[in-house]
């Protein structure tokens, strides 16, 4: 049975890197099955950090790619799964 990676980006600043972020997951793009961004958002407050999580479908050699790529972005913080 193929084990399922679940990645969670922890991103501190969307404003700042958003741009970097979305650059690496375009680059696992067909890798990524499933992701989710979950930030906090209301008419009054539209928070400038969140987290995103990432099923992975790529391997364990991409995941660990794709991590240490997002690792090495300034204000990202990256936490990986395996069922």
């Amino acid at each position: 049975m193929t084990k399922k990676i679940i990645i969670g980006v922890n991103v501190t600043s969307f404003a700042k890197n958003s741009g970097e972020v979305q650059a690496v997951f375009q680059e696992f793009g067909c890798s990524i099955r499933t992701r989710l961004g979950l930030h906090e958002a209301s008419d009054n407050v539209c928070a400038p950090n969140g987290l995103i999580l990432v099923e992975f479908v790529g391997g364990a050699q991409k995941a660990a790619e794709m991590t240490a790529k997002l690792t090495a972005l300034p204000g990202i913080e990256v936490k990986q799964m395996e069922f």
